[in-house]
């Protein structure tokens, strides 16, 4: 008989490496990495060996519905020894760039737990919270400690681990109520339901009025004019492409868009 795979969190991966000495971790995870206007928000929930149990019903924050991850949250700050949640904004993501946005991100979701772990979970491949060599990132980060703790990066890290899946949560949870905020103050970009991403609406108001003060204007933003008065073919391509290898290709956008429940429009 053919077994699926779980597609429910545990702290398997993380009972297995505080027993390498490990003894406490942290979950981080990234909302918003891929939206067109907002901040980029990293959410950490750090545990060690006195933690039990992730509280019922943690998972992936994209499998969850609003109402479900914001009933999350008091839940899981009360599981984790700490918790953080930290963003970096669109002019900052088009200050340095969107990779280094995120490593601003995390080193202030560190700050805000107030705990320095002993290694980092990181969903993905790519360790993009700590810095090269020839980076001063606290030069511009100087809400956070003085390093970054190690870091080791899973694939499908929020699908496995109880800790990354509980970071993604409170990430998205935070953001989400950051953008709905903001859609109130400029409600023709739909963003209390697209959250900054490339949803049809959003698209058409930035083809109507162009970007505001708010969108990463580094990007070539899908539907603005490019300098020759022609409709910019590119989407969603961040500036700093050669910072970030797994930066959003324009042929990969409507993928990326419908594994992120941030761009779906109605959402209940």
């Amino acid at each position: 008989m053919k077994r699926t795979l779980s597609r429910r969190p545990s702290l398997r991966v993380e009972r297995a490496l505080q027993r390498e000495g490990h003894r406490v971790l942290a979950g981080m995870d990234e909302v918003g990495r891929g939206a067109l206007a907002g901040p980029v928000t990293v959410g950490v929930v750090i545990i060690d060996e006195t933690c039990g149990t992730a509280p019922q019903g943690v998972k992936d924050s994209k499998l969850l519905v609003p109402h479900a991850r914001t009933a999350m949250v008091p839940r899981i700050e009360r599981w984790a020894v700490a918790h953080g949640v930290g963003h970096a904004s669109a002019a900052e993501i088009d200050d340095i760039g969107i990779i280094a946005a995120l490593r601003v991100a995390g080193v202030r979701a560190l700050a805000e737990a107030g705990i320095r772990p002993d290694l980092v979970i990181l969903d993905g491949n790519h360790d993009w919270l700590t810095a090269p060599q020839d980076v001063g990132l606290f030069a511009f980060a100087d809400d956070g400690p003085a390093a970054t703790p190690p870091v080791s990066t899973m694939i499908k890290a929020d699908l496995k681990c109880s800790s990354v899946a509980a970071a993604s949560v409170l990430a998205k949870v935070r953001r989400d109520a950051i953008m709905a905020g903001l859609g109130e103050e400029h409600p023709a970009y739909g963003w209390g339901e697209n959250k900054g991403y490339a949803a049809p609406e959003h698209l058409d108001a930035l083809r109507r009025l162009g970007p505001c003060e708010l969108h990463r204007r580094s990007w070539r933003l899908p539907g603005v004019m490019d300098d020759d008065g022609g409709v910019a073919a590119d989407a969603a391509v961040p500036a700093d492409a050669p910072d970030q290898p797994d930066a959003p290709d324009v042929n990969d956008l409507n993928a990326m868009n419908a594994v992120d429940d941030l761009t779906r429009v109605g959402e209940r």
